[in-house]
């Protein structure tokens, strides 16, 4: 969608007309879900984090200033409600001793699709609280003082959340790779 229409469609979204929120739902819900996936334990409550996450974006208009991209701004609702969930549920960030770190040496995923794809079923085989950190701090590009903020945790537990995240991946492919030899 061109910007000039996305930005006539944004505008009759704000004066609620259901067929413009369904061209916005529709243009933007396949890099939306992707982001709910993300965090979601199931296709189903990542379906459920879509909805709710548009029905905030309808919902909440008046907020986008726009002075970023809309994209930018929806984005940010959806982890945002990701996030909400999470907690909802009674998300478990484990404490800095629960786990014991795993030292492995360094994987090579390169630009394999098929590697990518198993990295992708790895990431979403994480502890909810490992992968949450992880997502934020490594796709999303939250820093750590961000992502304690959101999550109500300390700055040192989301760095241990992520460095535990990533022993876990590297002791996952490591294990992975050994399988294919």
């Amino acid at each position: 969608m061109e910007k000039n229409t996305l930005d006539h469609v944004w505008k009759r979204c704000k004066d609620a007309d259901r067929k413009s929120q369904s061209l916005l739902y529709h243009h933007f819900a396949p890099r939306m879900y992707a982001i709910c996936l993300r965090y979601a334990n199931t296709t189903l409550e990542a379906e459920d984090m879509l909805q709710t996450g548009f029905i905030k974006v309808f919902g909440r208009h008046d907020q986008y200033d726009e002075k970023g991209s809309l994209e930018g701004w929806i984005k940010r609702i959806m982890i945002n409600n990701a996030i909400e969930i999470l907690r909802k549920n009674r998300m478990n960030f484990y404490d800095i001793d629960d786990c014991t770190q795993v030292l492995v040496g360094e994987s090579e995923v390169g630009h394999d699709p098929t590697a990518y794809h198993d990295l992708m079923q790895l990431i979403k085989g994480l502890p909810t609280g490992y992968r949450t950190v992880f997502n934020m701090y490594v796709i999303e590009g939250y820093s750590h003082k961000e992502i304690a903020n959101l999550l109500n945790m300390s700055e040192g537990n989301s760095k241990s959340q992520l460095s535990r995240a990533r022993a876990w991946l590297k002791e996952k492919l490591s294990k992975t790779e050994e399988l294919k030899k």
